[in-house]
C-alpha cells in the first residue's frame, strides 16, 4: 500500500546553474496540511515515462517552511529523472508527490549550526540555514565545496543572505579549481573553531566521509552530527504504476524464533507527533510500519525498501530486527536509529520514537 500522493502543478522552474534547477510548486488547499515541511526534509517524485512507467526519485527542499514549496534538481551523468526534470518540465506541467519525509533537521532552531554542503548537496543546508535565520537566533557558519565558480548553486542567495546577516551568518565558498578538493585536516581545522555548533553535512559520498571523519576526529557527540543520507529508489512507492528501475531482492522470511525474538505478539509503545500510543498484538513477522498503518497511525515513509531514512525512529526500550537496510551506518545504529519500513519485534517490548 502506497501513502497518499498528490498531484502538484509547477509554478516555475529556476535555472540556478546550466545543472542545477529549482522546480516550485502549487500546493493545493486540499494538500496543504500533509505538505508542511521540516527545514532540511526532502519530497520523493514520480517523474513519468512513457515507456516504463515512472521512477521515483528523493530530491531535497531547498525552500523554508512557509515559502512556496521548491526542490532543487542537479543533473547527474545517465541519471534518467535528473535530466528529463531539467530537459522538459516547465511551468504548468504537474507532477505526482509524495508528502515531505526525512530526518535532517534541527532538533532546536535556536541552536548554532555548523552546515557543510559539496556541490548539490546545497539544497537542504540551505532550506535550514533559511529557516534558522528566519526562525531562530543562533550563529550559523556554512562551508561549501564546489568544483569551480560555475558550480555554485544559490550563489546570489548565499551572498544576499549573508549581507542581511552579517552579525549571524558566514559563508565560506571553496572552489576545488583554486584551492583543490578540502582535505580530512583542513575540514577539521575548520570545524575546530565550532565545537558546540550543531553539524549538518550533505554533498557527495567522498566529501561526507572526509567531512564526518574530521568531525568525529574532533570528538562531535552522535546528537549533534548529522549527516544525511538517502538513494535513487529501486521500488515504487506510489503504487499503481511500474518503475523506470526495478530491483529485485531476494529477502528470506524472518524467523524470529531462531534469533530469540517473541513467539507470542509483541507490546509496541510508540510516539509520534506529540502522542504515545501503545499496541499489545505486534505480530513478530509484520513490520512495523505496516502494523502501524494496519492500526490506523499515519507513520512517515517513502520508499519502504530500506533505501532511504524517511521511515527512521530511534529506539527507547527492547529491539528489533532489520530485514534490510541500505542507508543506516553503525553510528546510526548504536545511537538506536531504526528503519520502521524493516524493523520487526525480537523482544516481548518495544518502546520507540519518531521525534
Amino acid at each position: 500500500m502506497a501513502t497518499d500522493s498528490f498531484l502538484l502543478s509547477v509554478a516555475d522552474v529556476v535555472e540556478e546553474t546550466a545543472e542545477a534547477h529549482s522546480i516550485v510548486f502549487e500546493v493545493p488547499a486540499d494538500a496543504r496540511e500533509s505538505f508542511q515541511p521540516k527545514p532540511g526534509q526532502f519530497l520523493t517524485v514520480a517523474v513519468p515515462s512513457d515507456r516504463d512507467g515512472l521512477a521515483a526519485r528523493c530530491y531535497s527542499l531547498s525552500s523554508a517552511p512557509g515559502d512556496q514549496l521548491t526542490v532543487t534538481v542537479k543533473r547527474t551523468a545517465d541519471g534518467y529523472a535528473s535530466n528529463w526534470i531539467c530537459d522538459n518540465l516547465r511551468p504548468g506541467d504537474t507532477l505526482r508527490v509524495l508528502p515531505p519525509s526525512g530526518i535532517f533537521t534541527p532538533a532546536d532552531i535556536d541552536a548554532d549550526l555548523l552546515l557543510f554542503a559539496g556541490g548539490s548537496g546545497v539544497t537542504p543546508i540551505i532550506s535550514i540555514a533559511r529557516t534558522a535565520l528566519r526562525e531562530g537566533k543562533g550563529r550559523i557558519v556554512v562551508f561549501y565545496a564546489n568544483r569551480d565558480e560555475a558550480s555554485v548553486i544559490f550563489a546570489e542567495e548565499w551572498a544576499r543572505l549573508a549581507a542581511e546577516h552579517p552579525d549571524r551568518l558566514q559563508v565560506v565558498h571553496w572552489l576545488e579549481s583554486v584551492q583543490g578538493l578540502p582535505t580530512g585536516e583542513q575540514l577539521k581545522a575548520f570545524a575546530a573553531d565550532h565545537l558546540r555548533y550543531d553539524a549538518f553535512v550533505c554533498g557527495p559520498a567522498p566529501f561526507m566521509k572526509a567531512t564526518v571523519a574530521a568531525l568525529k576526529e574532533l570528538e562531535f557527540p552522535r546528537a549533534r552530527r548529522h549527516q544525511e543520507k538517502f538513494s535513487s529508489l529501486g521500488g515504487n512507492p506510489f503504487g499503481d504504476v511500474a518503475p523506470v528501475e526495478t530491483v529485485d531482492v531476494e529477502v528470506a522470511e524472518p524467523d524470529v524464533d531462531t534469533d530469540g525474538g517473541p513467539k507470542q505478539p509483541a507490546t509496541l509503545e510508540i510516539e509520534l507527533d506529540g502522542d504515545t500510543t501503545t499496541f499489545d498484538d505486534w505480530d513478530p513477522g509484520t513490520p512495523m510500519l505496516e502494523f502501524l498503518e494496519a492500526k490506523g497511525v499515519k507513520a512517515p515513509y517513502s520508499c519502504r525498501e530500506g533505501e532511504c531514512s524517511a521511515c527512521a525512529f530511534r529506539l527507547l526500550e527492547g529491539e528489533v530486527k532489520m530485514v534490510r537496510n541500505d542507508v543506516l551506518e553503525q553510528d546510526d545504529l548504536d545511537d538506536g536509529i531504526r528503519l520502521g519500513c524493516q524493523s520487526l519485534p525480537t523482544t516481548d517490548t518495544v518502546r520507540g520514537t519518531y521525534s
